[in-house]
């Protein structure tokens, strides 16, 4: 019985701590990983960024101090339900690899583990797609025209004749979350939000 009350007030503390340190964890590194995804996602011809902190730097002079931080409400959003799963189901998965009270071998725990990670990608594939986007937006709305790829640009003059605009005056609004996760439902539907789903299971 003692046992048990434990295991079952254990959980909650284990998903606000998870929850908590989610949080700091992104409010530290998240510039860091801003400028890791406008790094990567630079064409040969439009490359703004020599550097890790020229990205930073620029960043901040463009788009301010919380342009660092684009992206970063779809994470302080997820990041608690993401390790709300992740640590339930690596509990579930363990109880019941676990026989007559004996530790974990290494293979189970390896399995625990797996298992838990599968079911994190539920909210951590979405999530990441969602701060990508976001990311990169700043990159792409700060870069002059003529610097962005042929692709980029016709998106641009796409969405410019659409809205009415007049030649020369395109203009890359950012979108918030909702705005790309409405977007994605529509065009897509719900594999919209969920494109990379393998590779991040493999991670």
């Amino acid at each position: 019985v003692i046992s048990y009350y434990v295991c079952y007030f254990s959980l909650p503390v284990k998903l606000i701590n998870g929850g908590v340190a989610g949080l700091i964890g992104v409010t530290c590194v998240f510039p860091i990983d801003l400028a890791k995804t406008r790094l990567q996602n630079q064409q040969n011809g439009s490359r703004l960024y020599t550097s890790m902190f020229d990205c930073l730097i620029k960043t901040a002079r463009s788009e301010g101090f919380f342009g660092m931080y684009r992206g970063a409400a779809v994470n302080l959003t997820l990041v608690t339900p993401e390790k709300a799963i992740k640590l339930a189901a690596n509990d579930f998965f363990r109880h019941h690899l676990t026989t007559d009270g004996q530790q974990l071998t290494l293979l189970r725990e390896m399995i625990a583990g797996c298992g838990a990670g599968t079911c994190q990608v539920i909210v951590t594939t979405p999530m990441e797609m969602l701060k990508i986007q976001l990311q990169d937006t700043g990159r792409i709305k700060t870069s002059p025209l003529m610097c962005l790829s042929h692709a980029q640009r016709k998106l641009i003059r796409q969405a410019a004749v659409r809205g009415g605009a007049a030649e020369g005056s395109f203009e890359v609004r950012a979108r918030t979350g909702l705005q790309l996760s409405r977007d994605l439902l529509k065009s897509r539907g719900i594999a919209g939000l969920y494109k990379g789903l393998g590779a991040t299971l493999l991670r």
